[in-house]
């Protein structure tokens, strides 16, 4: 494979060639490491095979990759290339694939990247321990990297996870929660899903050498960015479709969860924002008539607008944290045209 030293120009998400370029054969040799019954769900859920094994001449149910391509090009913004920050990429990306697979447990979901998911194939505890496998393989990535970076990257990591973890657990919490504040909502986004995107750019500071200033905006730029990548899932989670999602559509409102229009939603004074609390608030479970009407009554309450003014906020953020790192021009205007695309996602 000839030397890659970064993205064509004009390259934005979601097709990132050249990541998979150098991602998939390292991310390949990470799940083969792998015990077998816990590489066979692995490669499962990436697409790589069916659930007997078979090879799948077509990838399915890929992901986007955005996490290791904001690794590799935050490597580049500060003078290194994207193979510097390969294995903090193959890092993240593991650990995306770890959060996945639980969170599919945890809520039930049985449907992934227009597949079934895990666990609905292999098993709830199958699904847990390849998670489990792919947060201690993603731990070897960023410790065996050059020993005078190791302790960083591995901080790095390490930060994140707890954050996440965090995060998740705040998220868990606020379906039994009776109110629960936009600012608490954000908060919990920072750690669920701004935690990793954070530390995948810090982490291409981190490997290409860059000084602690310059990994902090990268970090922080990261982070927003998670944030406004989260208000534009919690849009799809309403308004998407199936088809474009890979994920059951309305789910979240059927099982009353609190995304972020939800939350500013039921912050209203309306009567719109009257009748959803009532809705929520209902003992019975939700037919497919009252996930129709709880979704008019977000969207009349103020809920959809509230998000998608936050994403615009958080993206003015995360740029204004990715100029404090100094990046290169051309990188900046890569990083610009994939944060951007991020927060436009197709519904």
């Amino acid at each position: 494979m000839s030397q890659i030293t970064g993205p064509a120009p004009g390259t934005v998400f979601p097709r990132l060639s050249w990541v998979d370029d150098l991602l998939v054969p390292a991310l390949r040799a990470a799940v083969a490491d792998l015990p077998e019954a816990e590489r066979r769900a692995a490669g499962y859920h990436r697409g790589w095979w069916a659930a007997d094994g078979t090879p799948l001449t077509a990838v399915a149910g890929r992901g986007k990759t955005v996490r290791p391509a904001l690794a590799m090009l935050c490597a580049v913004a500060v003078g290194g290339t994207p193979r510097d920050a390969l294995p903090g990429a193959v890092a993240v990306e593991l650990v995306h694939d770890f959060t996945l697979l639980h969170d599919d447990v945890m809520d039930g979901d049985a449907l992934r990247r227009h597949r079934p998911a895990v666990w609905s194939v292999f098993g709830t505890p199958s699904a847990i321990l390849t998670g489990d496998a792919l947060m201690a393989a993603a731990m070897r990535e960023v410790s065996e990297v050059p020993p005078r970076l190791a302790p960083a990257a591995v901080q790095e990591l390490v930060r994140a996870l707890l954050d996440l973890v965090e995060g998740q657990s705040h998220d868990v919490a606020f379906e039994d929660t009776a109110e629960v504040t936009v600012a608490q909502y954000l908060a919990m986004a920072e750690g669920k899903t701004g935690s990793l995107m954070g530390c995948a750019c810090a982490l291409g500071g981190v490997l290409a050498g860059a000084d602690a200033e310059r990994v902090r905006g990268l970090r922080e730029f990261g982070r927003r960015l998670g944030v406004a990548f989260q208000c534009a899932d919690d849009l799809l989670g309403i308004w998407g479709r199936t088809a474009r999602s890979g994920k059951p559509v309305g789910a979240d409102l059927t099982a009353r969860k609190k995304s972020l229009p939800v939350v500013a939603a039921l912050a209203g004074t309306d009567s719109a924002a009257d009748l959803l609390r009532s809705l929520y608030a209902s003992p019975r479970p939700l037919s497919e008539e009252d996930t129709r009407r709880a979704r008019e009554l977000v969207e009349k309450a103020g809920g959809r607008q509230a998000a998608e003014d936050e994403a615009r906020r958080q993206m003015s953020a995360a740029l204004r944290a990715l100029s404090c790192a100094r990046p290169t021009a051309d990188a900046y205007r890569q990083l610009q045209e994939i944060a951007a695309t991020m927060i436009r996602r197709d519904s």
